[in-house]
């Protein structure tokens, strides 16, 4: 165990590990933590760390290591985004996000008649976009890395080749996937059943991926994008129908891009810009609440519940119309988060009656100009601070495998709007500015996110869980600041979530009570239980400046400081 416990009793350790704490006084520490999906990918980050590493370094170390312990998710095939906050308050952002490749054409998934199959952007390999997350890190490790990369790779490299146990979810989702596995990677038997089950406990060797990770270890990003990697990709593409070629990843790069800021009741918001919608549509959120006194009204009261419900309507609208990739399509940003603008759109909220989402439209501008995915919060001990999100949209992407490398390929050509009004695997609908075309970032959810107050920092929060991403991290914010719940707290408490489109408000099991639930019907709300979503990792600095963290009991997730 890594963990070094300062001024907190044993018996919590349990309770920290699985993240199951709930208003009692989280654990504390100085020197650095490390919250993500799978307790080995989090133990990784924080001997990282020890070692002398930064934030950034950690950031390295658990990405690649999530890509073997995590592979539902986690990946070297698909790609994300990142936010990072140096110690004295420099900010910047990463997009490391797929791209469509140069063959990618706007009806490539329409049939004859112009209706969308749409098996063929979520299975398959012509559902997969240039991959981005060894990019991403090789580019996030030449600006801000203190230690070796090929140190960085190793933990991932001696998990890969000598094997992990799987954890009671891993093996039933593996045994749940294996009949598309079979029938996508005839041959292969990558994370396949041999003759039985998947167990709890069994050891899960990757040796052609280890040995992927060690042609990365020794040659950077030309270890993935060049050579025998490369080579792999495209012989996987011509195969089985694919359209990525050696042209399309030699010439991929991750793009820096300047971070949007914002504030919310005295807290400086830092978050992604487009192509993530979830910088914006948070932005948005917070600032159409910001004028009612959310702290007064119960949590989970039928007046929150509606008004949240309200705000998450019209910021998924506007999502809809205005926001793709900023390098194809001019992103209306200033507008969309200008203060008048967001009280324009809750002009129309009324506290008797819920507002049909047919009568919501995206809001006038003066000028127009997965769920699988996962996140880990950083925090080194210098206060330097990483969000990232990263994903391969849908549970285990396309799931295909690049044979002879060990890895899956992402389906995110899902992400963009395969037809104008028609919704993606998550219901999400899209217009223009997010219609394929060769090269194009698609479109995301993914919202990681830090928070200063007073200059310090404050959180650093994410989450999994395609189009519900933007909503979970709005409420765990506003669980926070509003509700003064712990950090813990926050990410446990039961969601709902609302996105315009389909009209319905989902809601965990538990998160609305039933006498609640009449109020808000007899308002016109359709209320719909679906299962739990969103693994949110957040990392809170307290007001004595120690690092408290919050794990969603919802997965594996595992918080690990010292």
């Amino acid at each position: 165990m890594v963990t070094v416990y300062t001024s907190v009793a044993i018996f919590l350790l349990s309770a920290c590990v699985n993240g199951q704490l709930g208003n009692k006084q989280a654990p504390q520490y100085k020197n650095g933590m490390v919250v993500s999906a799978h307790p080995i990918a989090s133990k990784v980050g924080v001997e990282i760390l020890k070692k002398g590493g930064n934030a950034v370094d950690a950031a390295v170390a658990v990405q690649f290591a999530l890509a073997v312990v995590y592979p539902n998710a986690g990946n070297i095939g698909g790609g994300g985004f990142m936010v990072y906050r140096s110690s004295k308050g420099e900010t910047n952002t990463l997009d490391f996000r797929e791209k469509a490749p140069a063959a990618a054409s706007k009806d490539m998934y329409l049939d004859s008649l112009g209706n969308p199959i749409t098996t063929l952007s979520l299975n398959g390999h012509l559902a997969a976009g240039v991959p981005g997350s060894v990019a991403g890190m090789w580019a996030a490790h030449q600006k801000y890395g203190k230690l070796k990369w090929q140190t960085l790779l190793q933990p991932a490299i001696e998990l890969a080749e000598n094997g992990f146990k799987l954890t009671a979810k891993q093996a039933v989702e593996l045994n749940a996937t294996d009949s598309i596995f079979n029938e996508l990677n005839k041959g292969y038997g990558y994370l396949t059943k041999q003759g039985k089950d998947w167990q709890t406990d069994d050891m899960l060797i990757q040796k052609d991926l280890a040995e992927t990770l060690k042609r990365i270890q020794k040659n950077g990003r030309d270890g993935f994008y060049k050579g025998e990697t490369a080579a792999f990709i495209q012989n996987e593409m011509q195969r089985n129908g694919g359209i990525i070629t050696a042209s399309d990843l030699e010439s991929y790069h991750a793009v820096w891009r300047k971070p949007l800021i914002g504030n919310y009741r005295g807290y400086k918001i830092i978050a992604m810009p487009p192509p993530s919608s979830g910088g914006i549509a948070l932005l948005q959120l917070l600032g159409m609440v910001e004028n009612y006194p959310l702290k007064n009204y119960t949590f989970h009261s039928d007046s929150s519940i509606q008004l949240l419900t309200e705000i998450e309507r019209r910021a998924y609208a506007d999502r809809a119309t205005y926001l793709g990739d900023p390098d194809f399509y001019k992103v209306p940003t200033e507008q969309l988060l200008n203060k008048r603008y967001l009280n324009q759109r809750m002009a129309t909220f009324n506290w008797v009656k819920a507002t049909p989402s047919s009568t919501i439209l995206a809001g006038n501008l003066i000028v127009k100009e997965s769920e699988q995915t996962t996140h880990f919060s950083i925090v080194d001990h210098n206060g330097n601070s990483v969000s990232l999100t990263t994903t391969l949209n849908a549970p285990y992407g396309a799931k295909v495998f690049v044979k002879g490398a060990g890895f899956l390929l992402n389906n995110e050509m899902d992400d963009f709007s395969v037809k104008p009004g028609v919704p993606n695997m998550f219901g999400l609908v899209g217009g223009k500015a997010n219609a394929i075309a060769p090269n194009k970032r698609m479109l995301s959810s993914m919202t990681p996110t830090i928070l200063e107050k007073n200059g310090k920092l404050f959180m650093v929060v994410g989450t999994p869980g395609g189009s519900t991403i933007i909503n979970t991290v709005f409420q765990t914010i506003t669980n926070v600041i509003d509700y003064e719940m712990n950090i813990q707290k926050a990410v446990n408490a039961r969601r709902f979530h609302h996105q315009w489109l389909p009209d319905l408000l989902y809601a965990e099991k538990d998160a609305i009570d039933s006498l609640t639930q009449e109020k808000l019907k007899a308002k016109g709300y359709m209320i719909k239980q679906r299962s739990d979503f969103g693994r949110c990792d957040a990392i809170l600095v307290n007001k004595w400046g120690y690092f408290e963290g919050g794990a969603d009991f919802r997965g594996d997730d595992a918080k690990i400081g010292y």
